[in-house]
């Protein structure tokens, strides 16, 4: 079962989210920035990426879920989704990462395709 808050099983191992810090994120058309942050906390894990100056070097959440592909190898990680859907997400605020509403808000924008 799809879960957008979790981490796809085939794509971690033990230990290795702390080594996503400063990998590029890819969307399916291009690269949007790079991790600054890596969580996997139970119900609420995602990334927290430095976008370039394609979207005025704000801070973008992307909940794990969205995470297709990671390349160790490259230090990339590739998300299933284009830059046009990601510049639309919801605002990301650094003062409440983890505001119940704010989750609520991403968990409808990137949970409506339901993969």
């Amino acid at each position: 079962m799809y879960n957008l808050w979790s981490y796809r099983r085939q794509l971690i191992g033990i230990g290795e989210l702390e080594n996503l810090t400063g990998y590029q994120v890819e969307a399916t058309d291009g690269t949007i920035g790079s991790i600054q942050q890596a969580s996997d906390e139970a119900g609420s894990s995602h990334i927290v990426v430095s976008a370039g100056v394609w979207v005025f070097g704000r801070k973008l959440m992307l909940p794990a879920g969205t995470i297709a592909r990671i390349d160790h190898m490259e230090r990339k990680v590739y998300i299933d989704r284009d830059k046009e859907e990601v510049k639309g997400a919801p605002k990301y605020d650094e003062e409440l990462p983890d505001d119940p509403e704010y989750l609520a808000q991403l968990d409808e924008y990137y949970g409506r395709a339901g993969m």
